[in-house]
């Protein structure tokens, strides 16, 4: 089954969160840059989910609520920092040491250049690119997730993938 498919509509959406958290994951990893912040703001988001379950609308789509809960709880991470005047963690040094595999050392390569392309992406451009690349939600579905007329998105999108290309030496 693909895992960007349309998740099924389970009597039980405790039950569905489970099934989201790789593509959480993922998303908070495009959002923070770093996997340990990541997986906080991951699991910071799930416990919201859970605390508020009832404001989700039964027979509406899960990915899309839990992406905005992701998001909102990531902000929210942030500013908190900010008000403690602490920094985001860099990213670790020697996370290929030991494999010597050149194919996956230069696939590693690339996706390291991706990851570092993406964050210095203006956050709007991130999100954008994150829900609708790497997740493959819809436009539609993205704008939601992000409370932004699908205009809005486009143009981000847009000017995103722009950039990515410029950096990455895309055409």
């Amino acid at each position: 089954m693909d895992e960007h498919a349309a998740p099924a509509r389970e009597a039980d959406p405790r039950k569905a969160l489970v099934a989201l958290l790789p593509r959480l994951r993922r998303f908070a990893r495009s959002l923070t840059g770093d996997g340990a912040d990541a997986d906080d703001v991951v699991q910071i988001a799930i416990e919201r989910a859970l605390r508020n379950i009832d404001q989700y609308e039964r027979g509406t789509r899960l990915d899309s609520w839990m992406f905005r809960v992701l998001k909102n709880a990531w902000i929210d991470e942030v500013r908190a920092r900010g008000r403690r005047a602490k920094v985001l963690a860099p990213a670790e040094a020697g996370e290929t040491v030991g494999d010597d595999s050149a194919g996956a050392m230069e696939a590693r390569l690339e996706m390291r250049a991706v990851e570092n392309a993406m964050q210095t992406l203006p956050e709007e451009q991130r999100l954008a690119i994150g829900l609708v690349c790497v997740e493959g939600l819809s436009y539609k579905e993205a704008a939601e997730a992000l409370d932004i007329p699908i205009g809005t998105l486009t143009s981000r999108l847009a000017r995103g993938r722009e950039a990515l290309a410029a950096m990455l030496g895309g055409a």
